[in-house]
């Protein structure tokens, strides 16, 4: 990336010291560390210089300071064993703490049990690329975030592994951004979570096991292609939590094993199409709040609930989605079925107004209210129905 001078670091070189070795580079230089342990407290960067580490050296904070601070453009931190920062909710101490750092590259590095791994304020075009991150805090207070940008335009997340932190990967006033083939799981609250966040692109990505799933709130046109949101299980969680959004695309995802795949409340002319709800609570939550959305070419398979709502007013379009409930016909085999499908259930609204009933569920009672609603409709909203349901569960691999 530069074609300045190479300085070597090393316990066995005749330089030692990692905080020298900056002081002595110019802009453009590479400071090339060899393995070791460097316990030389914070280094703060504010040259344009390229650090690489040679097979992992370890920079060991002692649970006292920030490892990294990023001050300046142009820097790129390569390599490294990053381990024990500092901790406090006051500093937001990182393993990488990056301000005003445009361009920063942050590649290829471990980080073990900092309280935030990185953490970029107010930066552009920052590249964080095939790291593991991985804290091992009980408490949500206990961790700061795994990735953490705030005021950020034009980064590149790609290919990191996030672990046991209270927030995996956090976006807020984050825009012009890609997330993808990002692995986040078992994480304290949520896989993804970012507010204000607009125009940015998630795809690829995994979020298994986390607290609560994914949250995504107050934001605009966001587009979220093949993710897997998996095993996000527990009375208050969900695959993902969309809160107040607008003008997005969610398209070919697998949402599977989760309390509620997708809780929207608030949001509007957001289309769903060609995405697996699969053996979930619930497939879907459409808060009444919500409008103009569309579900189109999804499959619903083995949910307990494929879609339920809080209300009887149902602005959204519900088109041609495959339902394993359906039980239809199809006369003149076209594939579509020759009645709509209903895919609010009588129990499923019961539930939304005490959810206590849920323990009913399977129950015989429960089995006469359903058949009960299906010859005289009077619970259900009337106008949240698939006019198309296929017969056939499309092939969304």
């Amino acid at each position: 990336m530069f074609a300045g001078a190479a300085i070597h670091v090393g316990p066995n070189l005749k330089q030692k010291s990692i905080h020298k070795a900056i002081e002595e580079a110019k802009s453009g230089d590479t400071i090339l560390v060899w393995p070791g342990t460097y316990r030389e407290g914070n280094f703060v960067i504010k040259k344009s210089v390229v650090l690489i580490g040679k097979n992992y050296p370890v920079l060991d904070g002692q649970f006292k300071d920030e490892l990294f601070t990023v001050a300046t453009s142009h820097v790129t931190i390569e390599g490294f064993r990053i381990i024990r920062s500092g901790r406090s909710s006051m500093e937001d101490k990182a393993g990488v703490k990056g301000l005003d750092a445009h361009y920063v590259r942050i590649i290829n590095n471990i980080f073990e049990e900092t309280f935030f791994g990185v953490h970029l304020s107010n930066t552009d075009h920052a590249i964080i690329s095939g790291n593991k991150l991985k804290a091992d805090a009980e408490f949500e207070y206990q961790s700061g975030n795994g990735i953490h940008l705030w005021k950020c335009n034009h980064a590149t997340i790609k290919g990191n592994q996030v672990e046991g932190h209270r927030d995996g990967i956090y976006f807020e006033f984050v825009t012009h951004t890609s997330i993808s083939g990002n692995i986040a799981k078992g994480n304290l609250r949520y896989g993804l979570h970012f507010m204000f966040s607009h125009d940015n692109i998630y795809e690829d990505n995994i979020f298994s096991n986390n607290g609560a799933g994914v949250a995504v709130m107050y934001t605009r046109r966001v587009k979220m292609y093949r993710n897997t949101f998996e095993k996000n299980w527990g009375s208050s969680s969900y695959g993902m939590l969309l809160k107040d959004i607008t003008d997005s695309e969610v398209k070919n995802n697998n949402f599977t094993g989760n309390t509620t795949g997708i809780y929207m409340d608030g949001s509007s002319r957001t289309i769903f199409e060609s995405n697996i709800f699969r053996s979930n609570g619930w497939g879907v939550k459409l808060q009444a709040s919500c409008d103009g959305n569309t579900f189109l070419k999804n499959n619903f398979i083995g949910n307990t609930f494929d879609i339920s709502t809080n209300g009887f007013t149902v602005l959204n379009n519900i088109d041609k989605n495959y339902w394993d409930k359906y039980a239809g016909y199809d006369l003149n085999r076209d594939g579509i079925g020759d009645v709509p499908f209903f895919p609010v259930n009588l129990f499923s609204s019961i539930t939304e107004t005490v959810p206590a009933a849920i323990l009913l569920w399977r129950s015989f009672l429960v089995f006469m209210l359903d058949q009960a609603e299906k010859i005289l409709p009077a619970i259900t909203p009337e106008n949240l129905k698939d006019h198309k349901p296929v017969m056939k569960p499309y092939d969304l691999r």
